[in-house]
């Protein structure tokens, strides 16, 4: 395998970076995971848009253009062979030294990783999966706000621990007020009362790129009434239907949550159409 690596294609073995990049001492840094389908780079504009976003949100500047970027990651793609899979890109502020102050960062790391995806098992997809609530509340928008993907991610690993824990994959994170926000590597919508509902990102969660063609294509091509809504732990336990979903987990229908079943313990209807539009949208254009 081939890692872009500061302007360079280097062997996997040999991609390397200093023990004093800030990325690695302080998480100061953004990416972005992005899907190849059929050799065609998914929604890879948006992607590196929000990377730009989100960079200019923590004041790092990326020493290249959008379009130099694309370019970059297409040719990362097409180097390692990657048909049909999952592509990083990273961007941290650099190496600097053991202080935090980012102007000793003179120059930001980027890197392209291009390689085959380890998706869930299909059975997830036809037959759902079990999920939780976690204890750990998602990070205050005032305080680190999750609308930036940054290279900070021990909030969510601490969610994700605690699914882990209880031999699921999965864990919905709730805000500091109980609205739940987001799980810890995914977007959530419930089906109720004939609205699909997902959370505003004001409150804590990612908008995100799988998260927004949901939206549109439930609403233009499926004719639901999509809302994003202020909703609770009880109201995911009491939902007609609820999945999760993003890059690379895609549509992930939920059968239960906290020891208790959603729709019978049975995938909805809803959930099945979503899946095929999407899986029609990414696999045919």
């Amino acid at each position: 395998m081939k890692i872009y690596l500061n302007g360079k294609f280097v062997p996997e073995s040999e991609a390397k970076i200093s023990v004093f990049d800030h990325g690695l001492l302080y998480g100061d840094g953004v990416f972005e995971g992005i899907r190849v389908y059929s050799g065609r780079i998914f929604k890879l504009s948006e992607h590196i848009k929000r990377l730009y976003v989100s960079a200019s949100a923590i004041m790092l500047g990326i020493p290249m253009t959008q379009e130099e970027f694309c370019r970059a990651v297409e040719e990362t793609t097409k180097v390692n062979g990657v048909s049909d899979g999952y592509i990083r890109v990273v961007v941290t502020r650099g190496s600097g030294n053991l202080g935090l102050d980012p102007r000793e960062c003179k120059e930001p790391t980027v890197i392209i990783i291009a390689d085959e995806i380890k998706l869930y098992p299909e059975e997830y997809y036809e037959q759902g999966l079990e999920i939780i609530t976690a204890s750990t509340r998602r990070n205050s928008p005032d305080a680190l706000n999750p609308m930036i993907k940054s290279l900070n991610y021990l909030n969510n690993i601490l969610g994700k621990l605690e699914a882990t824990r209880l031999g699921v994959p999965e864990a919905v994170m709730l805000n500091r007020d109980g609205y739940v926000a987001e799980c810890t590597g995914d977007n959530i919508f419930i089906y109720k009362n004939g609205e699909l509902l997902t959370p505003p990102c004001s409150i804590g969660a990612l908008d995100g790129i799988t998260r927004q063609l949901i939206i549109q294509f439930a609403r233009e091509k499926l004719r639901l009434t999509v809302r994003e809504a202020l909703f609770t732990q009880f109201d995911v336990q009491s939902a007609d239907e609820c999945f999760v979903c993003g890059t690379g987990a895609e549509i992930l229908p939920v059968v239960k949550i906290d020891s208790r079943p959603v729709n019978g313990g049975k995938v909805g209807k809803i959930t099945r159409q979503l899946i095929q539009e999407y899986r029609r949208i990414t696999r045919e254009g």
